[in-house]
């Protein structure tokens, strides 16, 4: 069963690497880099297969549920904090290793997030580096529904905002001080759409 047939990206000749000519920041778009067939398989076996859990989040002087699910995969020398983390799926290191391979960068954490519905977003924000140093990379990689991924400088406003369609199957490469630079949002949505599955694989605790 093929899912998500609206993708035309597929099948139109437009897949391939986009680079954002932006200040503060090294951007890449690679659209289609999982095909059509495998981010289909990967999208039914993490959504079904994920032990995903909700979580509280501090907002203003109170406590709120965040309006998403979430997981946690890191390799087993990081597990300091926490012992009792899953061990990597077959199928996540699998992703792991072809992103590696195309952005030739070493990942040993994956947080994964589940948008169960328009209702399902995260609001503006710069990503947790874990490293000693600012310029990082995190790899991020959609499988399931399209959604809007928001961008927006922190300190320049002559700097338009920057909206990226993230498709079925697509990988986005934020490195260099973006995160320090810049924030993002995924804004929730009226239409009705079906899940969509995030996994932003990391470099906790590497200096680089």
């Amino acid at each position: 069963m093929l899912l998500f047939e609206d993708t035309e990206l597929f099948s139109s000749g437009k897949s391939g690497k986009t680079v954002f000519d932006l200040p503060d920041t090294d951007l890449m778009l690679f659209d289609c880099f999982f095909s059509k067939e495998e981010s289909d398989e990967f999208y039914t076996i993490l959504l079904n297969e994920t032990n995903w859990r909700e979580y509280e989040m501090p907002m203003f002087d109170k406590t709120v549920k965040a309006p998403r699910m979430i997981s946690w995969y890191e390799d087993k020398e990081n597990k300091e904090e926490n012992k009792d983390l899953p061990n990597w799926t077959p199928e996540l290191l699998f992703i792991k290793k072809r992103v590696e391979k195309e952005t030739e960068v070493n990942y040993n954490s994956v947080l994964l997030n589940l948008y169960r519905n328009g209702q399902d977003g995260v609001s503006w924000h710069s990503d947790k580096v874990g490293t000693k140093t600012k310029n990082t990379y995190i790899a991020s990689v959609t499988f399931g529904e399209t959604r809007m991924f928001k961008l927006r400088h922190k300190f320049r406003k002559d700097i338009s905002p920057l909206e990226i369609p993230l498709h079925h199957g697509t990988l986005l490469l934020m490195g260099g001080t973006t995160q320090s630079h810049w924030e993002h949002q995924v804004p929730k949505t009226a239409k009705d759409v079906l899940p969509r599955i995030n996994l932003t694989f990391r470099q906790k605790n590497k200096t680089i």
